[in-house]
């Protein structure tokens, strides 16, 4: 079984790839790729796999718009954060999703229902828009929870300037300096922040676009940015980050 993945984090590409080697251990990864136009080209320049996984949310677009601009053949099994009624239309259009973090139980089923029936159903236009819809018009999280001591502190979204990680902890960081530890992971908080808002530049931090004071140049195609309250730390946005950072910056993400 030749496979493709498309998946732009790459800790979650890695991730799904230990766990089809275990659940299916001759499978061959072809290649994965993490933007729209990437997978696009791909599929042009290489054979067609027998199976894809496809991230809902990619960096430059839904992958939805893969299908708007390239017909597919290939069975494509969807992975998400969004746990959203609509996304049971895969289910009776013979498609599958699974929900992230990507449980080996749920993996080897849909797997065990691509082989047995072998799919390669068009997925209707009009389902792919509606998921769309349901996804664009997503209620994104207004407030936290955090625990100080025995007690519950509610913190509202649009006060905190940004969410960082430091020693396998998740924390965000209000207007007023104070920090505190979160539940939530960066790759959990980038499907429940209002990308408008928020731009994960980093492995290590989700900055809110209020909280940014300049960017400048930097070194290897990158950028830096000032930000408030900013610690020792520097707040470098990623090299392949940098052409989708300066659109969110002008409004186009």
């Amino acid at each position: 079984m030749k496979v493709l993945i498309v998946e732009d984090e790459p800790l979650a590409a890695t991730q799904l790839t230990m766990l089809i080697s275990e659940v299916k251990p001759a499978a061959e990864i072809m290649g994965i790729c993490d933007t729209v136009e990437s997978t696009i080209k791909w599929l042009e320049e290489n054979p067609t796999p027998d199976l894809a996984f496809f991230d809902i949310q990619l960096g430059d677009d839904l992958s939805f718009e893969i299908f708007n601009r390239r017909q597919l053949t290939v069975p494509v099994i969807f992975t998400t954060a969004y746990n959203e009624y609509a996304l049971q239309a895969f289910k009776t259009n013979s498609i599958d999703y699974l929900l992230k973090p990507i449980d080996k139980t749920e993996l080897r089923t849909a797997i065990e229902k691509f082989e047995k029936y072998h799919l390669t159903k068009q997925i209707p236009p009009a389902l792919i828009n509606a998921i769309r819809d349901s996804i664009e018009a997503k209620e994104y999280k207004k407030r936290f929870l955090v625990k100080i001591g025995t007690h519950l502190k509610i913190i509202i979204t649009n006060d905190i300037i940004y969410f960082y990680s430091f020693q396998k902890g998740t924390f965000l960081k209000l207007n007023d300096g104070r920090n505190y530890l979160v539940e939530q992971t960066l790759e959990n908080l980038e499907n429940l922040l209002d990308p408008e808002k928020f731009f994960r530049i980093n492995r290590k931090y989700i900055v809110a676009l209020n909280a940014i004071t300049d960017v400048v140049a930097y070194s290897n195609s990158r950028l830096k940015l000032k930000v408030k309250n900013q610690e020792e730390d520097d707040f470098l946005v990623a090299r392949e980050k940098v052409k989708t950072f300066k659109e969110w910056l002008e409004g186009n993400k």
